[in-house]
């Protein structure tokens, strides 16, 4: 295998990886030695500092990794920022209206709360990192329950879950919750 095909390797291996890779790691995973991955790296780290590139080879914390360029990062921030601009649908807010009020719960219980399949909008909540996985419910099939993250709560500026608005706050006096019940039985 050549020098470039190594390099490929090395490149490769670093760029999947979420922590710093060690030259031992990727001793095991190219089987050469670690000379031969060190010339890589070497290579490679002089690729990046000549090249007009987004990333740089950055040896840390016992390892490797590749970095986007410090010089880079106001891009970086702007993207993420028009990123996470991305609004909540209304399936999605109404979703995670139902895991603040009833956490730990678990997305059995949120369809049946909403009434409609709410998988992909627990999934699509999840990776945005508002809910996350809490623990197992104790009865039968053993459920993962969900709860609110603390990016939830600094995304709409609560210290903490107690600082949530009470529902009661939101619900109509009796009179005009049974006007309504009357209104709906008479259009029937």
């Amino acid at each position: 295998m050549s020098e470039f095909e190594l390099c490929a390797i090395v490149e490769a291996i670093l760029f999947v990886a979420t922590e710093p890779v060690t030259v031992d790691q990727l001793c095991r995973a190219s089987r050469y030695d670690p000379s031969q991955i060190r010339d890589a790296i070497d290579t490679l780290t002089q690729k990046y500092d000549d090249s007009v590139s987004g990333v740089e080879l950055v040896e840390v914390a016992g390892g490797f990794r590749l970095y986007t360029k410090p010089t880079l990062n106001e891009y970086l921030k702007n993207f993420s920022d028009d990123v996470n601009e991305s609004k909540l649908s209304g399936a999605a807010l109404e979703t995670l209206a139902i895991v603040a009020y009833q956490q730990p719960i678990s997305r059995g219980a949120v369809s049946t709360i909403r009434g409609v399949n709410s998988d992909a909008v627990m999934r699509l909540l999840g990776v945005k990192g508002y809910i996350a996985s809490v623990g197992r419910d104790s009865g039968p099939g053993s459920a993962v329950l969900f709860g609110t993250t603390t990016l939830f709560l600094e995304k709409i500026g609560l210290g903490s879950l107690g600082d949530l608005p009470h529902l009661a706050d939101f619900t109509p006096p009796i009179e005009i919750a049974e006007a309504f019940e009357v209104t709906l039985r008479e259009e029937a």
